[in-house]
């Protein structure tokens, strides 16, 4: 059976909608996938502006941002199939949303993008709001992809997302363990722009600058990183947090953003190891002889540099990173909402309990119907 899906995904960083059509296949159980045409369509400044701003909106406001999105969204996916010539070729749209509040503790996480304006203006079958279900049972709501990694990748033992915050996962037999590690892009990316570019293109700047160990201790200090998995991370800690933090230090940009790069490879180190502890009770990592692979995927791993950190921080771990091709690079994360998406209109289960601390497995997202002329 090949699902020909549509995922979309708008990451924390804001640096665009990431929309991937892809064939997904199914075989007595194992999964296969081929991702036909993907693109990063970036956002404009206006939207970039309300997306960034959407929390502090009042309810109405707020209600009718999440409409217009869903518009908005729904004529991003009607270009993106005018463009690659796939008329009445896809079956299904799974829309991740963007995420504003996430209050797991409350039982609350949202993400805008309304599914019913995005099936309305493309006629298809759309799958959103994929979260609800598990945090409505108790869960963090994130990491949702570990399924996607279990069905899609299972070579790798390892699965780190360097996106706006850097999540990453670990195949222990049938579970999967995931959480949020630290802010990653987002933080990064804002440094960057006070040189007046979007992003540090391979890390050149980083590379130039020095840790400044005052900042890099109070960094690695915060509670969060104490805490035990699963947790997940709202956009705020980089903003509210992180972001204040760097700027009471007073150092050059290149300085911060050195620190920082270094901040998220000891956290990824410490999380990776905190992993193997509590699950493989493996204790002396010289004499080990264990080797484990580790799929970096998202925006940060065209970052040489951070990804030459992160590699040097994981030797001795005998965690070998492999970064993909690049459309996966790009869009694994697109490509897995849409395997979330066709799990759900096969009414199977697509978040993973043993991941985000759920009271069970469940099948998560709202389904809008579509119908085209």
């Amino acid at each position: 059976m090949v699902y020909r899906a549509i995922g979309l995904m708008s990451g924390s960083s804001l640096d665009g909608l990431d929309i991937a059509y892809v064939h997904l296949s199914e075989n007595a159980g194992k999964w296969g996938f081929e991702i036909i045409q993907a693109e990063c369509y970036a956002y404009p400044d206006e939207w970039k502006n309300k997306l960034q701003s959407a929390t502090a909106l009042n309810a109405l406001d707020y209600q009718l941002l999440d409409v217009a999105y869903g518009h908005f969204l729904g004529g991003e996916v009607n270009r993106f199939i005018i463009k690659n010539n796939l008329q009445f070729q896809v079956q299904l749209i799974a829309s991740h949303g963007h995420t504003t509040f996430h209050v797991p503790a409350k039982k609350m996480t949202a993400q805008l993008g309304d599914g019913a304006a995005i099936a309305a203006l493309t006629g298809i079958n759309v799958a959103s709001n994929l979260r609800a279900m598990d945090v409505a049972l108790g869960g963090q709501g994130a990491p949702i992809v570990p399924v996607g990694e279990k069905l899609l990748f299972s070579d790798f033992d390892f699965f780190l997302n360097l996106g706006g915050i850097a999540n990453i996962s670990f195949k222990l037999q049938e579970n999967f363990i995931a959480f949020d590690i630290c802010p990653a892009n987002s933080i990064l990316n804002r440094l960057a722009g006070k040189t007046g570019k979007d992003f540090d293109e391979g890390g050149e700047i980083a590379e130039t600058g020095n840790i400044n160990n005052n900042l890099f201790e109070k960094l690695n200090a915060l509670d969060y990183y104490g805490k035990a998995y699963p947790k997940s991370l709202a956009n705020g800690f980089g903003t509210e947090i992180v972001c204040p933090m760097i700027e009471d230090a007073g150092c050059r940009i290149e300085d911060a953003m050195r620190t920082y790069a270094e901040h998220i490879a000891l956290q990824i180190k410490n999380a990776s190891k905190n992993i193997l502890l509590n699950s493989l009770k493996a204790t002396d990592w010289k004499r080990s002889t264990i080797n484990y692979k580790l799929l970096s995927t998202g925006g940060g791993s065209f970052n040489k540099f951070l990804v030459g950190r992160i590699k040097a921080q994981l030797q001795e771990l005998n965690i070998e990173v492999v970064v993909p091709d690049e459309n996966l690079i790009k869009y694994k994360e697109a490509l897995i909402m849409a395997l979330i998406g066709v799990l759900r209109w096969r009414e199977e289960n697509n978040v993973l309990c043993s991941v985000t601390g759920a009271s069970r497995n469940s099948i998560g997202g709202a389904v809008w119907i579509g119908q085209q002329a």
